[in-house]
């Protein structure tokens, strides 16, 4: 079910239905998730509907509707909004490349635990390993310093070269 409209107090459904509660903000199942507020709907309302079944399929056949704060909503509108502005994206692109190194460290050199007690030793771990990665990526660059060549197209980058359909541009590339 769509919510078709949200007033103060009452949420009303595509069937033109109101919401007879407005309760909350209630705590979630998750410790990082944000409260929500609930709207309920009575099974008066919602047994006689002619689309019940595809909207809730409870036992006492009553729609519970959870969604955000306002205050919340508004920020989530405000963020999306702002990541699709140019800049936003320049800057994204950047944190993208960091993230690519965090999880070679975490996935490809096991830096998720330490092999060793104390945080001198853990420290010193990862150190060295940085180290390490610093010569790997060093070993492969050409004589003239510059990096090496591209990789080779994936399958699906191939699939659309064959049927002539332009690749998007990829956002890793905007500051660039």
């Amino acid at each position: 079910m769509q919510v078709v409209a949200v007033g103060v107090g009452e949420v009303t459904c595509p069937q033109g239905q109101v919401s007879k509660g407005w309760h909350g903000p209630y705590p979630t199942s998750s410790r990082t998730a944000a409260p929500l507020i609930v709207a309920r709907f009575t099974k008066s309302q919602c047994r006689p509907c002619p689309v019940r079944t595809r909207c809730t399929t409870t036992a006492d056949s009553a729609r519970t509707v959870g969604f955000p704060s306002r205050e919340l909503r508004d920020l989530q509108l405000r963020v999306r909004t702002e990541q699709q502005t140019p800049d936003w994206k320049v800057r994204y692109a950047v944190r993208s490349g960091v993230e690519g190194t965090i999880n070679e460290f975490a996935h490809g050199h096991g830096m998720r635990h330490c092999r060793y007690r104390g945080q001198p030793k853990a420290h010193l771990q990862h150190v060295l390993t940085a180290i390490a990665v610093n010569i790997e990526r060093l070993s492969g660059l050409t004589s003239a310093g510059e990096p090496p060549s591209p990789r080779p197209p994936t399958a699906f980058q191939t699939f659309l070269d064959q049927r002539g359909t332009p690749r998007s541009k990829s956002w890793r590339t905007l500051g660039s």
